[in-house]
C-alpha cells in the first residue's frame, strides 16, 4: 500500500496517508479540508549492510543531509 504526502490548501498542513483505492475522496486531518494536493516524495536509502551510499556531498558543515537538500531528515 503506498504511502502519499499531501499539503491542504486551506490550512497549508503537511500530512501523509495510506491510500488503498486511488478514488478514494482524501482530507486534511488538521481541519477536514477536501482540498489536498498531492506531493513528491523525497526519500533516502541505505546499502544492505547499513552503511549510506558514497559519493557525492559529505556532511561536513554544507548543510546538507543523506538527501543532499538540507530537508532535516537528520
Amino acid at each position: 500500500m503506498p504511502i502519499y504526502e499531501y499539503i491542504c490548501e486551506d490550512c497549508k498542513a503537511q500530512f501523509e496517508k495510506i491510500v488503498i483505492n486511488r478514488h478514494e475522496q482524501i482530507s486534511c486531518p488538521h481541519c477536514s479540508s477536501k482540498k489536498a494536493t498531492i506531493q513528491l516524495s523525497v526519500f533516502a536509502t541505505a546499502s544492505a549492510n547499513g552503511s549510506k551510499p558514497s559519493g557525492g556531498s559529505s556532511n561536513s558543515g554544507g548543510g546538507g543531509s543523506c538527501c543532499g537538500g538540507g530537508c532535516g531528515c537528520h
